[in-house]
């Protein structure tokens, strides 16, 4: 029986949802209950350079007032703080804090984790060539870390119109 489109794009979309899924369960676990997947990626951006609400939201293809929210979230939980502007002193910038820094350093081993899982319950080899053959598919840099799904594939490809 042969699957169709939509079956492949369901079947990639469950593998994310399963490797997230585990992946916050574990971070959980391991003391970090309040984290969610747009946090992770809104502290990759803020530890890129996006230092201000406005600049959030461009690299997140959401509203400054939605990063605002996001930021205020992540303020609360310890996860970013404002620092003054060193070239303004009326300006605060966003930082990750350090327990920012450890929630991504615990996700990406949770990732390496839940890899070997896979790599163990398919075979080490069959993985590889998974890996490779999704990276011939949709290219070495599927998606930007700093930026939730295809919107961030699509200002790659489009130029900015303001």
């Amino acid at each position: 029986m042969s699957r169709s489109g939509a079956d492949l794009a369901l079947l990639l979309l469950g593998g994310f949802r399963a490797l997230v899924d585990d992946a916050q369960a574990e971070l959980a676990r391991r003391g970090f209950e309040d984290v969610r997947p747009v946090h992770d990626f809104a502290i990759r951006a803020i530890a890129a350079g996006a230092d201000s609400a406005s600049e959030l939201g461009r690299r997140m293809s959401v509203s400054k007032q939605a990063a605002a929210k996001t930021i205020a979230v992540l303020q609360e939980r310890g996860y970013v703080g404002r620092d003054i502007d060193p070239d303004d002193a009326r300006r605060k910038r966003l930082q990750v804090t350090e327990r920012g820094f450890t929630v991504l350093r615990e996700g990406e081993q949770i990732f390496d984790e839940l890899r070997d899982r896979w790599a163990r319950e398919i075979g080490a080899e069959q993985l590889a060539e998974l890996e490779a053959r999704l990276a011939d598919l949709v290219g070495p840099t599927p998606v930007r870390l700093d930026a939730p799904g295809w919107i961030a594939t699509q200002e790659l490809a489009e130029p900015d119109r303001d």
